[in-house]
């Protein structure tokens, strides 16, 4: 389990012809007293404190700590306890990725490891799809899929192998910005039906397994196809088509609320990004006149519920930017991946993306796994794997 620096094993073909002086002699007998020294003798560790114990357990990669699971059911049930997940989530540091989801990948979906700034490859294993599936969302290390043949979703998550499949409330199902929240008691789903005049909010909770059915809002922006809610304070954000204002849906009772707050002027389009673990909200926007726009800013929700212009697209990746949709802006959508606020475009294979920390704009360069033929269907995802989001 343990590794030492200067412990050796000989083995005991070699021995035979390892010849030592005697003016020698004192010296091998010091290195077996202090490899003796190091072997870890039962009777101490057996009595070591168990909050010590969990401390050093935390520092193990995590595939070790996959491994020790099956050695002890001590291991096994300790690594789900609530102290030692936040310590090992706060003492290691896993890789996050940009996931590039696209029709003709299908079961393949390139990963962009933005900590080391190289691309890498996650493959989906048949077993695990009964039928053919879609990535729509995704939240904390869990992936949520439409499985089109069995009227169903899945939600999985691939580093701790477990997944629960979900019926569809009623059949046939057709739903509209599903957005996939995990919490730390679980997680919810919430998406709107457009079956209804209504528009109902239907919400899935994993805490009971249960849908829930909720009052819809009129108008809400069902052109966004590709935009999912931005979880803010509790509740998903969400923007109306024009003139712009900004809704919110409270996951926890079901009712709908108004932004009071003045919107920039001269809009052509508005995308909404949060960031739950500071709780700040964002808008990215572009402004210009007749429906055309000449510049994108970012503004932040600031004290007294304002926005706050923060930064501006440069000229020359604003240009790059608005000629790659040709101003049907629906193809736009935004999320939030670790510091980064990422703009896509559902035509474009290209990631446009604003460093927080840095307060700069960069552009993610195109998957070299990707055919140049392909000119429509790209989805990105944020996907931070996450041992102990269960599904």
């Amino acid at each position: 389990m343990f590794q030492f620096k200067g412990q050796q094993n000989t083995p005991s073909s070699l021995k035979p012809y390892l010849k030592i002086k005697p003016s020698q002699a004192m010296v091998v007998n010091t290195l077996k007293s202090q490899t003796r020294s190091t072997e870890m003798d039962p009777g101490i560790w057996s009595n070591l404190p168990q909050e010590l114990l969990e401390h050093v357990l935390c520092f193990l990669p995590l595939k070790t700590l996959l491994n020790l699971r099956c050695t002890c059911k001590n291991f096994n049930s300790l690594v789900f306890t609530p102290p030692f997940v936040s310590e090992h989530s706060s003492a290691s540091h896993l890789s996050s990725f940009l996931l590039l989801s696209h029709p003709q990948f299908y079961s393949h979906f390139p990963l962009y490891d933005v900590t080391i700034g190289s691309w890498r490859k996650l493959v989906v294993p048949d077993s695990l799809f009964p039928s053919e599936f879609n990535l729509v969302s995704s939240s904390n290390g869990l992936l949520c899929f439409s499985l089109s043949n069995s009227c169903s979703f899945l939600v999985c998550n691939m580093l701790g192998k477990s997944s629960r499949v979900i019926q569809h409330p009623f059949f046939p199902f057709s739903f509209g910005l599903l957005t996939l929240v995990s919490t730390p008691k679980g997680y919810k789903i919430f998406m709107l039906c457009s079956k209804f005049p209504s528009n109902y909010a239907f919400v899935y909770d994993s805490k009971d397994h249960s849908w829930t059915r909720h009052d819809g809002f009129q108008p809400l922006l069902i052109d966004n196809l590709h935009q999912e809610g931005a979880f803010y304070k509790g509740c998903l954000w969400f923007s109306t088509p024009e003139p712009f204002s900004i809704v919110c849906f409270d996951l926890e009772s079901g009712r709908w609320g108004n932004l009071n707050t003045e919107m920039p002027r001269e809009l052509t389009f508005v995308r909404l990004v949060s960031d739950d673990v500071k709780g700040k909200l964002y808008l990215v926007g572009g402004m210009g006149r007749n429906g055309i726009s000449r510049s994108v800013r970012l503004w932040e929700l600031g004290k007294g519920e304002k926005w706050k212009e923060l930064e501006r697209l440069p000229e020359l990746m604003c240009r790059k930017f608005l000629s790659v949709c040709y101003h049907n802006y629906e193809q736009f959508y935004c999320f939030w991946h670790e510091g980064m606020i990422c703009v896509c475009c559902h035509t474009w294979p290209e990631i446009l993306y604003y460093k927080v920390s840095r307060r700069s704009w960069h552009w993610l360069p195109k998957c070299p796994l990707m055919p140049d033929k392909w000119s429509c269907g790209f989805k990105w995802f944020s996907f931070a794997p996450h041992l102990y989001a269960l599904a």
